[in-house]
């Protein structure tokens, strides 16, 4: 395969983690980084022997780049994808894909319009726990999906807050604990039990009062297939408990997977203490392969860097999706799901009612 020209927009925490899978992957040949400011660009650039930008149309169009990543805080993810696709660039997204219903759109439309693939990130669909689940779902090992749950007891401290003057606002952050640290869990939970058909939520900041946004949330999901989902995602447990998203199926059996332990990683600040791993798995005849599920993964987890390996798949399902000319594994779509899915959260906790999908702008 040809590598394909990779550039970042964002020299930020989780541009570290990009920059370092672009340096490394035998798919990407990484040439450029942009940031608003030019100091933090070149001194990146400087790291990774790659040219500096702070404009991203100059990055792409004197660079050839045939693909970026956006790294920057979430609500300006809009403004780079948008400017990167008119001039032909495959552009991937961290999570959230964006703040608003309203900029998703506006990349989806931008991507379709050039040609060219839109990309969210979603690394935890990569854990090889979760990807046994999906293989024994699509099998029809639960038989239908019809119950799904996402319980999220994390924590975060003030100074994670103030690490970053954009974090715990709603004018530049968008949200809290739904918007920043749920996207994974939620776009697993769509991911394995399909379409949503309404969902009913309240949202509440519980023990953080130097931020404004919530901390806390919990939604019921109606999905169209008739299944239910429950929703409990907090980051008021000091020092974190862990998360985890179960599924359950229509003959009895259920698999599960706990995607972190404690509190949930912060790109540039902590990393992975402990690895993904399957607890729960019932499937009948299947019940003893939990014990070597687990032993794997503990192996496995002392044999690479899960803060970054996961991002590392990703990136490059990704650049060989641009070569193969298929969509990658988790589209432009499916981040607007999840970028859905909390939306109808604070639509319900404001209105007191259920909101149907799809969900109004």
């Amino acid at each position: 395969m040809v590598p394909v020209r990779t550039a970042l927009v964002g020299c930020g925490k989780v541009g570290q983690i990009h920059a370092q899978a672009l340096a490394k992957l035998a798919e990407s040949n990484f040439v450029a980084v942009c940031d608003g400011q030019r100091d933090r660009a070149e001194r990146f650039a400087s790291e990774y022997h790659v040219s500096a930008f702070d404009s991203v149309s100059e990055m792409v169009s004197k660079t050839g780049a045939e693909a970026v990543m956006i790294c920057t805080p979430h609500p300006l993810h809009e403004q780079p994808c948008v400017e990167a696709a008119k001039l032909g660039a495959h552009v991937l997204v961290e999570k959230p894909m964006a703040s608003s219903l309203e900029s998703c759109d506006r990349m989806l439309d931008a991507c379709d319009s050039a040609g060219v693939q839109l990309g969210i990130v979603s690394q935890r669909r990569f854990f090889e726990p979760v990807q046994r689940m999906k293989t024994a779902i699509d099998a029809g090992k639960i038989g239908k999906p019809i119950l799904g749950t996402f319980s999220m007891f994390s924590w975060r401290d003030q100074a994670y807050y103030e690490s970053d003057p954009w974090r715990g606002r709603w004018d530049t952050e968008g949200g809290g604990v739904l918007v920043n640290q749920s996207p994974h869990q939620l776009d697993m939970l769509q991911w394995f039990m399909g379409d949503i058909e309404e969902i009913s939520g309240y949202w509440s900041n519980l023990n953080h009062p130097y931020i404004e946004v919530e901390d806390t949330s919990v939604a019921i999901v109606r999905f169209k297939s008739g299944g239910l989902g429950n929703i409990v995602t907090s980051l008021s447990q000091n020092p974190g408990i862990h998360t985890k998203v179960h599924i359950h199926g229509s003959n009895g059996a259920s698999v599960g997977v706990q995607t972190d332990s404690g509190a949930t990683f912060v790109a540039g600040m902590s990393s992975i203490a402990d690895p993904p791993l399957n607890d729960l798995w019932t499937i009948s005849g299947e019940e003893h392969r939990l014990a070597k599920f687990e032993k794997e993964d503990r192996q496995r987890f002392t044999e690479i860097d899960a803060t970054t390996f996961y991002h590392e798949l990703q990136i490059q399902d990704f650049l060989q999706g641009i070569r193969q000319n298929r969509p990658p594994l988790v589209s432009g779509i499916e981040g607007r799901i999840v970028v859905e899915m909390f939306t109808a959260i604070y639509q319900s906790n404001q209105t007191r009612r259920p909101i149907a999908f799809p969900v109004a702008c």
